[in-house]
């Protein structure tokens, strides 16, 4: 919990969380956290998870307001799956820079240069680019998603060329690409594999398929530069699975820093290291303890979307859901 305790110099963790929880109560709301959060807001959320497992209980809450302490497009996601709802984000300029590298007017034109072709935009977008795609999906099952498109149709993949790169080795299919990245993602190299790996030997490596190492990674454990049996390119639920299921003593996580704390609870007995230290996204990082708890007591930072915008995205976003 140490990461946000300086945020909030005057209550203790369990004070903060009691109001939180009672405000919580109090104005019917449930709070959804994305598993790249900092420590106090993952525990004291009601659900913690990636972008579809909190795209799944946005769509079933019946509470009043989702409080969706995460990135602005998901916020914008749990508006379009719950347009009767409240929805709050407890810091309205927390953005993401995959989702900033293509916007709605790009994904038209691009469009115009392929008719007929169908349109896969992965989550991280804004409600904008998803009204305009045909399926959205998340690193959990953009595989599942491009599979069940007939073959021989021409399949546009936005907007991270990374996971493209994944979707393309484990399906066989040539995608139509847009060139944008994760910063975060992106940042994490193979060097700080080969480095973590020299440090720890017998460490197993769970690599997700947004990192900029993705390709290289799986090309190294083909060549024997890196162990085959112990090296995996998985989404972030997968990451999470992984862990519970294998034997090794320490593992190796490439991608965002926050999903280490979630998996070194859920395996307290397991030893969990970063690739990279510095993979931090500063977006998400702008949700604090503090901020979480003024947008509970003062109702504040609601998200809406267009409703004509809305109703054309949420095509897109229930096939993701119902594809799984």
């Amino acid at each position: 919990m140490t990461t946000a305790q300086a945020e909030i110099p005057e209550l203790g963790y369990l004070a903060w969380a009691r109001e939180v929880r009672s405000l919580a109560a109090e104005c019917n709301a449930v709070i959804l956290a994305h598993s790249y959060q900092v420590p106090w807001i993952q525990e004291v959320a009601h659900f913690t998870g990636d972008s579809l497992e909190l795209s799944r209980r946005a769509a079933a809450t019946d509470a009043e307001v989702i409080v969706f302490c995460g990135v602005h497009f998901m916020a914008e996601t749990a508006k379009i799956l719950s347009p009767d709802r409240t929805v709050l984000i407890p810091d309205m300029d927390a953005g993401c820079s995959l989702a900033d590298s293509i916007t709605g007017a790009q994904l038209r034109a691009w469009k115009d240069e392929h008719p007929g072709a169908v349109v896969v935009a992965y989550v991280n977008t804004s409600a904008e680019v998803k009204a305009e795609s045909d399926y959205c999906c998340t690193s959990a099952n953009a595989v599942q998603v491009v599979q069940a498109i007939p073959a021989g149709k021409e399949i546009l993949f936005l907007p991270d060329m990374f996971l493209a790169a994944h979707v393309e080795r484990q399906t066989g299919r040539k995608l139509e690409v847009w060139m944008g990245e994760c910063h975060v993602h992106a940042g994490i190299e193979p060097a700080d594999l080969e480095d973590r790996l020299a440090e720890f030997p017998d460490a197993e490596l769970m690599i997700h398929p947004e990192c900029g190492c993705a390709s290289h990674a799986v090309w190294m454990a083909s060549s024997g530069m890196l162990p085959a049996n112990r090296t995996h390119v998985l989404s972030t639920s997968g990451m999470l699975r992984r862990a519970a299921a294998t034997d090794a003593r320490r593992v190796i996580v490439a991608t965002e820093t926050g999903l280490i704390h979630r998996l070194r609870v859920a395996q307290p007995e397991r030893e969990f290291i970063a690739a990279n230290e510095a993979a931090i996204c500063r977006y998400m990082k702008m949700i604090t303890p503090d901020k979480l708890l003024d947008s509970l007591r003062l109702n504040i930072h609601e998200v809406t979307v267009d409703r004509d915008v809305a109703d054309r995205a949420r095509l897109a976003i229930e096939r993701m859901i119902a594809i799984g």
